[in-house]
């Protein structure tokens, strides 16, 4: 294969991966709430008899919360505190407020009990909680295990109530609450050392011992709560916002190529095909972590479009310097992505700091645009450094544009 035949082939590539792959992975990203619309439920937290909530339960209020939203699924959800005793919680996707509410607004106490009252293990005993279906009639079950405590208090007490077995006694029965309900109260046959429980029986769907299993996992509520608003949001405004960031994008993304073209010539078209992969790493990165896109995502790509064509800019007014000074194209080429590197690995990794600090410190849309910007700059900093040096490299060793004046530069 010719050298000129192989540059036409690399262009060719790049040209139908970003055609056939950049809308397919730009589609499969979720959306965020500000985009796609969803559910707002505002908790109020109830205080205690002569006690009023600390802010230490406000924050464990929050994390339970946010733990049970991670086990449902529901991505990018946005918990905050509000004033001293009142959660913000905004779920991305959802419709129905109602069931909402249903997800995160119970308190999730299990208790585990004996005929007599008397609490055998509570839900804080729990190890893991995971749906399934009864091998016997295939309907709905909560599959439980206990962490070391719970199973030695579960085999102590199966082991006594295994004693009443087929006599009837209330002793044989160990009830089963759930926020002070009974969800299920079975006979006990015979010891259970494991440390494993199932509640059958009372759920409708699978989905919804999932969704109680979830709870569980998430663990109880820290303080009694109260919903005191809650609406959906639709999606009308974030579809308007999500048009006029696609607008936005593309009439920047024209300018850029536009200038690249203008000022560096074949130097701009290799940068405008590295952009193009720069995208598709982009994106198949955000699509592998399962990311959710939101309007400061947005704004964290853009940002980062801009450094990879800085990184551009610089190296080509590098290499548009060694020209002028006489060196051969290859030479120029070599020496000026050498004395461009160590400017944009700096720039590069101080923003990279940043974002760093932006995700410890901060939370939902914040932590949403240093994730977008981070993976940006790692991408920028490869298609710049790598990528574009080897495309060059391909571009002059085909001889097809060897004159100085395809880079910029008088002869």
């Amino acid at each position: 294969m010719g050298r000129a035949t192989q540059l036409a082939v690399v262009v060719i590539a790049i040209i139908a991966v970003g055609l056939f792959a950049f809308q397919p992975l730009l589609y499969s990203l979720e959306l965020g709430l500000d985009l796609k619309g969803g559910v707002q439920v505002t908790l109020q937290a109830k205080d205690k008899p002569g006690e009023k909530v600390s802010g230490e339960e406000m924050r464990q209020l929050q994390a339970v919360i946010r733990e049970r939203v991670d086990q449902l699924g529901i991505a990018e959800p946005r918990i905050q505190i509000a004033g001293e005793d009142r959660l913000i919680v905004e779920l991305a996707g959802l419709e129905d407020p109602e069931a909402a509410v249903e997800l995160i607004g119970k308190t999730a106490m299990l208790e585990f009990k004996t005929a007599d009252g008397r609490i055998i293990l509570q839900g804080d005993q729990l190890k893991d909680a995971r749906a399934g279906h009864d091998p016997r009639d295939n309907k709905p079950v909560i599959n439980l295990e206990f962490n070391a405590e719970g199973a030695k208090a579960f085999a102590e007490a199966t082991t006594e109530a295994a004693k009443y077995r087929n006599t009837g006694d209330p002793r044989n029965y160990i009830a089963i609450f759930l926020d002070g309900q009974l969800i299920s109260n079975p006979g006990v046959s015979e010891p259970i050392p494991n440390g494993k429980a199932v509640i059958s029986g009372g759920f409708e769907d699978f989905e919804e011992a999932a969704n109680l299993a979830a709870l569980l996992r998430g663990g109880a509520l820290p303080v009694e709560t109260e919903v005191i608003a809650k609406q959906a949001i639709g999606p009308s405004l974030g579809m308007e916002s999500l048009d006029k960031s696609k607008v936005a994008v593309a009439v920047g993304l024209a300018a850029i190529v536009l200038f690249l073209l203008v000022v560096y010539r074949v130097p701009g078209v290799v940068a405008n095909l590295s952009l193009i992969i720069y995208a598709v790493i982009v994106l198949s990165a955000l699509y592998l972590l399962k990311a959710v896109l939101t309007l400061p995502g947005i704004a964290g790509l853009l940002l980062s479009v801009g450094m990879a064509v800085d990184a551009n800019i610089i190296i080509y007014e590098r290499v548009k310097d060694e020209l002028r000074n006489g060196k051969t194209l290859r030479a120029a080429v070599e020496s000026g992505f050498k004395r461009a590197f160590w400017t944009i690995f700096d720039a590069n990794v101080t923003t990279l700091i940043a974002a760093a600090i932006l995700y410890y410190l901060g939370s939902g849309p914040i932590r949403g645009f240093a994730v977008t910007l981070s993976i940006g700059i790692v991408a920028s900093m490869f298609t710049a450094i790598t990528l574009t040096r080897w495309l060059l490299r391909v571009t002059i060793a085909s001889g097809l544009f060897n004159k100085k004046e395809y880079y910029g530069v008088r002869g």
